[in-house]
């Protein structure tokens, strides 16, 4: 078997990883022996932990993607569209295989760029756009292929989750815990992709896809981030046992496929409330498998380089088949809007004025909505003289609780927005 020869358009932390990797490849476990026939990045005199002068530069990544020494076309540069979008569709126009950790790209025009690879009869691979180093998307496309998937779920996003579980360890607030992410690594100088739940909704619009052989539509996925959560919000639920995550997930309805970042409520003895710090977790229900769980490292320059160089390796043998793993004799599945009529139990954090009635106020505005307290906690008045108060409910739909929370709002017996958190069933 000869030499598959890699184009890398990208040498950033992944970038140099891989290359890093392919430089030690006699102690990799490849099929075969893999060549860098080209690089290419914004800078060519960048200072890097890798050496990149035995390799030829290209100033353009979409030269690099069409150079006939090129077999496979690695794409790290980044972004939804630009000059990663015209590469990798230059690549695949110039008959390449591609590889990508390119989540955003996926999740925007993964449609069209799987069926321009499957015109072209290549690869398009991009196990490293989802959980860095966990292989789910292998997973659902591969070895859960003989299961009916009903639902993935998991922890998406390391940022978001060191910050939710650091602030309940420590006690601290957001903003101090997100600094100190920043200086660790964990969060980007500008923290927005990740913080706001848009990282995880690329990669959940992605596993949802290739679960459900549906047709990735990311503008019907709902996103809500964890910049609106508090260390009261996570120290209530604690007490009343559950931790708040942030949850991205699919699932299949008899509508279509409801996919949605936010911050949910997990029973502590649920598999994914104890993922702390910048872990990553996968949760598959399947029929007639059961539940799954996978659960690793889901960023940074050595997993991801890995999964990239996993998916290089697949590329000796190439299988040649739709990118989300659809056939042509599935149903592709849309995507669709959660509705109001999802029935759920839900966790309400308020702070009530320090005034008689007001917590009488609040439980009679949820019975005249017909939500059911299945459990109540209140605290005394803090240093504003509020009284936090933290109510889980017994299932009912969201459009229940959220008539119940505007009657409350209207009733003046509030000093901020009630936060309003789903509570996760599934064990």
């Amino acid at each position: 078997m000869g030499p598959l020869r890699i184009g890398i358009a990208g040498l950033g932390h992944v970038g140099a990883g891989l290359i890093e990797l392919v430089q030690r490849q006699d102690r990799l476990r490849l099929p075969g022996k893999v060549e860098i026939a080209g690089v290419s990045a914004r800078s060519q005199n960048r200072n890097r932990p890798v050496n990149t002068d035995a390799y030829t530069w290209f100033d353009d990544a979409a030269t690099l993607a069409e150079d006939p020494n090129v077999d496979v076309f690695v794409e790290l540069i980044g972004g939804s569209d630009g000059p990663a979008k015209f590469a990798v569709e230059s690549a695949l126009r110039a008959g390449k295989h591609v590889v990508t950790a390119n989540k955003a790209l996926i999740a925007k025009h993964g449609n069209m760029l799987a069926n321009l690879a499957a015109e072209k009869q290549v690869d398009l691979l991009f196990e490293a756009a989802v959980a860095g180093g966990i292989p789910v998307v292998r997973v659902l496309r591969d070895s859960l292929a003989g299961t009916e998937v009903t639902r993935v779920s998991g922890i998406l996003n390391g940022t978001c989750n060191f910050i939710t579980s650091t602030m309940l360890e420590t006690g601290r607030s957001y903003e101090d815990v997100l600094d100190e992410a920043q200086r660790r690594g964990f969060a980007e100088v500008d923290p927005t992709l990740d913080v706001s739940g848009m990282d995880a909704a690329h990669k959940a619009a992605i596993l949802s896809a290739i679960a459900f052989s549906a047709d990735l539509d990311f503008s019907k996925v709902s996103v809500r981030g964890i910049e609106e959560i508090g260390l009261l919000d996570l120290r209530l639920a604690d007490r009343l046992g559950f931790r708040i995550k942030l949850i991205a997930e699919g699932v299949l309805t008899r509508e279509g496929v409801v996919c949605r970042v936010e911050p949910m409520a997990l029973p502590i003895g649920h598999a994914l409330s104890r993922i702390d710090g910048s872990l990553n977790s996968v949760r598959v229900e399947a029929d007639p498998l059961g539940a799954i769980v996978l659960t690793g490292p889901g960023a940074g320059s050595g997993p991801t380089a890995s999964a990239v160089m996993g998916d290089v390796a697949k590329l000796f043998r190439p299988a040649i088949r739709n990118a989300f793993g659809r056939a042509e004799h599935h149903v592709a599945q849309p995507f669709v809007a959660g509705g109001q009529e999802e029935v759920s139990p839900f966790f309400l954090r308020v702070r009530l004025t320090d005034k008689p009635g007001t917590l009488a106020a609040l439980t009679e505005a949820l019975a005249e909505e017909g939500v059911s307290v299945d459990k109540l906690l209140q605290d005394s008045a803090d240093e504003t003289g509020a009284s936090p108060v933290a109510v889980v409910t017994h299932r009912c739909p969201r459009r229940q609780i959220l008539s119940a929370i505007g009657r409350i709002e209207a009733l003046g017996v509030t000093v901020e927005a009630p936060r309003l958190i789903r509570i996760e069933t599934a064990s």
